[in-house]
């Protein structure tokens, strides 16, 4: 007869860490060389701002910037991690993944190394897998990291794109709990709706119908939010916190309305930061937990969608 470990009653994220570029690109630096204004892009998608990486700054750069700060913050050493994630969409190769690479650069030895790619959705979808190697007994320390570079597959001339995406990465540090600090994952993806975010090949830009992501998100996934609340038993009402992926800033207010977190604090990194994809999630809040607007032990609602199309969202208890 098989073993199986214990494993642990629940998992928690002990610390958050993020790292953006210092090359801060405004809306009328673009306007230089591309037909738009800064009123134009911000009645769109409510972007001010955004950090862009330079060319010899690469994602595992990035990644291992956040990482370090998120292994720091949380007092552990890096011989005390047994499983690195990172969750990313714009890696220049496939071969080999950015997780044992940034496990390498910290310091971390013979650590479980993975990547996840459900785009924009993917720090959630790598804190569930986190959550249930701890709780299974599969993996003690889980440091997870959302990271892009989105700036590399950008076409610059055009303003539908240039305008949105940007670079960044935000970590956190999961351990064992006595009880839940990490909430069930609601996911689940519609494929009928693939080719609204895609790159079609190794020689292509990243391309995306926004309409067709817009009205989707804003119609398909407030049931989503609502149904992992559910899942972990908490109230909307009760959420200290409600950090979607930063896509556009109208998205988030209009998801924002619909799931009655009327005393939750709303992410609106996007004003700041434009859309990191898998690291806005994780680089949101470490920067709202940064600057105290959210208490230590409250509850946050996390929810990821974008590219494939996929979704994910869970609550989790603030560090």
């Amino acid at each position: 007869m098989l073993k199986l470990p214990a494993g642990s009653p629940g998992a928690r994220i002990l610390a958050f860490g993020h790292y953006q570029p210092s090359n801060v690109v405004t809306n009328d630096d673009l306007a230089k060389t591309i037909e738009t204004n800064d009123e134009w892009v911000r009645s769109r998608v409510g972007i001010a701002e955004r950090r862009v990486a330079g060319p010899e700054e690469t994602e595992i750069d990035l990644a291992v910037q956040a990482g370090g700060k998120a292994l720091a913050a949380s007092g552990l050493s890096p011989g005390d991690i047994d499983l690195v994630i990172v969750a990313t969409c714009t890696l220049e190769a496939q071969i080999p993944n950015g997780a044992g690479r940034v496990a390498h650069r910290l310091g971390i030895s013979a650590p479980g190394a993975f990547d996840v790619n459900a785009a924009c959705s993917g720090f959630s979808y790598a804190l569930a897998n986190a959550n249930d190697a701890i709780r299974a007994g599969s993996a003690t320390n889980v440091l997870v990291v959302g990271v892009e570079k989105l700036s590399q597959w950008v076409d610059w001339t055009d303003r539908t794109t240039a305008v949105i995406f940007a670079d960044g990465a935000g970590a956190a540090v999961v351990v064992p709990s006595p009880t839940p600090g990490i909430g069930p994952v609601v996911w689940g993806s519609a494929g009928d709706k693939a080719d609204a975010i895609q790159i079609k090949d190794r020689d292509s830009f990243l391309q995306q119908e926004g309409q067709t992501v817009f009205r989707w998100a804003t119609t398909a996934l407030h049931p989503v939010a609502r149904e992992a609340c559910a899942r972990a038993g908490v109230d909307p009402a009760e959420l200290a916190a409600f950090v979607p992926h930063q896509a556009n800033l109208r998205i988030v207010e209009a998801i924002a309305r619909k799931i009655g977190a009327d005393n939750a604090v709303v992410a609106k990194d996007i004003v700041l930061a434009g859309n990191t994809s898998a690291a806005s999630i994780p680089l949101a809040l470490s920067r709202m937990i940064e600057r105290g607007e959210v208490p230590s032990g409250g509850l946050a609602l996390l929810l990821g969608f974008g590219a494939g199309l996929t979704y994910a969202g869970q609550v989790i208890e603030i560090p």
